[in-house]
């Protein structure tokens, strides 16, 4: 791409990125208000990131035929308006206070999501070198956690504005809280619209591939893809379970605006992406980032479950448990821009596939928080059952030590 053009293309692709953060970290406080308005358990109300995060899977592939007709412009823009379907379905949701029909409001906003992950990804890794994707998939990760942290500020601000803070949800009429989504997802809708459009007539350019160095004839080749998939599955599964569900645990400690804690989540991974900025490629390479990233978050995890649910002594003031839980995003800050370039090196014509194959793995968000939730549901134990991200963080590592580095199924299962 030219200089002007790929200027061009960092200051949309960086405007979508704080749309996917906003509407995506807006779940987790979401979900405290739906447990009471549809009157869920923590394993139901987890049901919001499974429906959420499973488009991913089940509409990356549709998604990816989509962008191959219409380009990656035009399919940005369709992925913008049916984000907009999505939000107008919270006022029948709403409306009607039924579980089902907030499910598919959830669902529609994650379709619209993959076609614009599936198009955006790949941007930031080519617009550059590929030693310095990890840095560039920073900035793009602070602009994106950076709505993170203002998504349950301003949402738990405007529901409870006429409330009163600190407010238990429990002691307001089911109906009447219900009814107070209705505004801001209205507002949403109208800002997605005229953002589809803007994309639309705008002269964003599209990326162009290279032939690839391998003949290979289809993406599960790459071993390095598919074990990154594998890899972005588990992140994506404990970076929701780090930013969704420190409001039910802080609910569960009866902690006020428990729903604003997803904000701490992402303040920390703010700072991890700012390091990243700074460190990557100049001080530490991509690999020993990724490798850095699950060892910090193993120790984090310990912390969750053997530190005070009472006492703080961390600067955030939360409760040591809690604190713990938000410094996870910390720790899960890096994993998705390492990843990426990892993977997507040297796939040549094979990118689009390969992205695609990577945003499927965004499943992950749907189905490790689920596990999360039975486990507390069967244990009575949420601190403890932090402890399942162990298993996450522990392929987020053997990515980083060696399955980045293999070429081919068969040299590297023989070594």
């Amino acid at each position: 791409m030219h200089r002007k053009s790929t200027l061009l293309a960092m200051i949309i692709i960086g405007v979508l990125f704080f749309i996917f953060g906003f509407v995506t970290w807006l779940n987790g406080s979401l979900i405290p208000y739906l447990k009471v308005i549809c009157h869920l358990n923590e394993f139901e109300a987890l049901f919001v990131t499974f429906a959420f995060y499973i488009a991913y899977t089940v509409m990356a592939l549709p998604m990816a035929v989509i962008l191959e007709k219409t380009g990656y412009k035009k399919g940005m823009a369709l992925g913008l308006l049916v984000m907009s379907l999505g939000a107008l379905l919270f006022i029948p949701a709403a409306l009607s206070g039924e579980f089902l029909v907030f499910l598919a409001a959830l669902f529609t906003l994650g379709t619209g999501l993959t076609i614009l992950q599936t198009a955006s990804n790949p941007y930031i890794v080519l617009v550059g070198p590929i030693e310095s994707a990890a840095m560039r998939i920073s900035i793009m990760g602070l602009i994106n956690k950076s709505a993170g942290v203002l998504a349950p500020l301003l949402f738990t601000a405007f529901i409870l504005a006429d409330i009163g803070f600190g407010v238990d949800l429990e002691s307001i009429n089911t109906q009447e809280l219900a009814h107070k989504l209705i505004a801001p997802y209205m507002a949403m809708a109208g800002i997605l619209f005229l953002l589809s459009c803007f994309v639309w007539f705008s002269s964003l350019p599209d990326v162009e591939f290279e032939d690839d160095p391998y003949d290979k004839a289809n993406i599960f080749a790459f071993p390095r893809v598919v074990l990154g998939a594998l890899a972005l599955f588990f992140y994506v599964g404990i970076e929701v379970i780090a930013g969704d569900t420190i409001g039910l645990y802080g609910q569960t400690l009866g902690m006020p605006n428990a729903t604003a804690l997803t904000a701490y989540t992402m303040g920390f991974m703010v700072v991890g992406y700012l390091a990243g900025v700074f460190f990557i490629p100049k001080y530490l390479s991509q690999e020993k980032a990724l490798v850095f990233s699950a060892l910090f978050g193993i120790v984090f995890l310990f912390g969750v479950a053997f530190s005070s649910t009472t006492e703080s002594h961390i600067i955030t003031g939360l409760p040591d448990s809690v604190a713990f839980v938000a410094m996870l995003g910390l720790a899960n800050a890096l994993v998705w821009p390492t990843i990426w370039p990892l993977a997507l090196k040297n796939l040549g014509k094979h990118t689009a596939k390969g992205s695609a194959l990577l945003i499927m793995a965004i499943a992950g968000g749907a189905v490790v928080p689920l596990v999360f939730g039975k486990v507390v549901q069967l244990t009575q134990d949420m601190p403890m059952s932090y402890l399942i991200g162990i298993v996450c963080y522990a392929m987020i590592l053997m990515y980083g030590v060696k399955w980045h580095k293999m070429t081919a199924w068969r040299k590297s299962w023989q070594k």
